[in-house]
């Protein structure tokens, strides 16, 4: 597969992820946070086997199974009950905006970790990504910190895990990028979040899953979105230009707010949108920042 192939299904994964906010969202409001998560990860598990097929974990490098495992079920768990413990739908939105900050912390972390090439850029980009979420927490408000603290005291769980998200899968996206040497284990990481989300599923006291024809029409279509994504994102990271899809996922706040928006009958205040431009500019000079000499 050449390069140019590999990163364009890497971009079609960021069309597909645009519409997660919403659907899972959806689905945990019938199903409840944990056994809706379970059950969109266990229906996309078994599409992958179907699709991608089950790898010979046996040959994969030690380091790319064992930090891809833990990173990978790690965020899937924390971006899921962000979403799912959110007060009300307009929050989850706000928290699927918190999680928007990978994009600039991907291209951090190859500077890091991975010698990305920098300039000065990087600095400006982080600050104004980090101002776009603020914004948007701020509500009506903007930039407030009083309203931000009000708005984030609320559900403090829900943005604490999108915060901590957002730092795990670019933490993931740079293993993967470095360690896994070819290798593709999404089917065998969705499967064990399914098996994490199910084990705190019935390990604790959780809500009864109520089943509708909506419920179900939002299950079926995340387990198929994901599953598909998550294939394809991999197939970028493996073999494609990670900064190009870098690229592409800087513009997924606006298109998932959105998509999330009329999924989910809640709209969006023009603070709102204002802080989600920021945040793709930011992630866009931090892009720049890898690009200019």
């Amino acid at each position: 597969m050449t390069s140019q192939k590999a990163t364009l299904i890497g971009l079609v994964a960021i069309v597909l992820w645009s519409t997660m906010v919403g659907l899972i969202r959806g689905v945990s409001e019938g199903l409840g946070p944990v056994g809706g998560a379970a059950m969109i990860y266990s229906l996309s598990g078994l599409l992958l086997i179907f699709t991608v097929g089950l790898p010979d974990i046996r040959r994969f490098p030690g380091r790319y199974l064992i930090a891809g495992s833990v990173l990978f079920v790690s965020y899937e768990i924390c971006l899921a009950l962000s979403l799912g413990y959110a007060a009300t739908r307009h929050q989850a939105i706000e928290v699927g905006m918190v999680n928007y900050l990978w994009p600039s912390l991907t291209i951090l972390f190859a500077i890091l970790f991975n010698g990305q090439k920098t300039n000065w850029l990087i600095v400006p980009g982080l600050l104004i990504a980090l101002t776009g979420v603020c914004w948007v927490l701020g509500g009506e408000n903007g930039l407030n910190p009083g309203e931000i603290i009000s708005n984030v005291a609320t559900s403090p769980l829900s943005y604490l895990l999108a915060f901590l998200g957002a730092f795990i899968w670019a933490t993931y996206c740079t293993v993967t990028n470095k360690y896994a040497r070819g290798f593709n284990g999404i089917t065998v990481f969705v499967l064990l979040t399914a098996l994490a989300l199910w084990l705190h599923y019935f390990l604790t006291p959780q809500p009864a899953m109520i089943f509708s024809l909506p419920v179900i029409a939002k299950l079926f279509t995340a387990a198929l979105t994901l599953g598909f994504a998550y294939a394809a994102w991999n197939v970028g990271i493996l073999h494609g230009n990670v900064t190009i899809m870098a690229v592409g996922s800087y513009f997924t706040p606006v298109m998932s707010s959105a998509l999330a928006a009329l999924l989910l009958s809640s709209p969006l205040s023009f603070s709102f949108w204002q802080g989600a431009v920021m945040v793709c500019v930011g992630s866009i000079l931090c892009w720049l920042a890898t690009r200019r000499r």
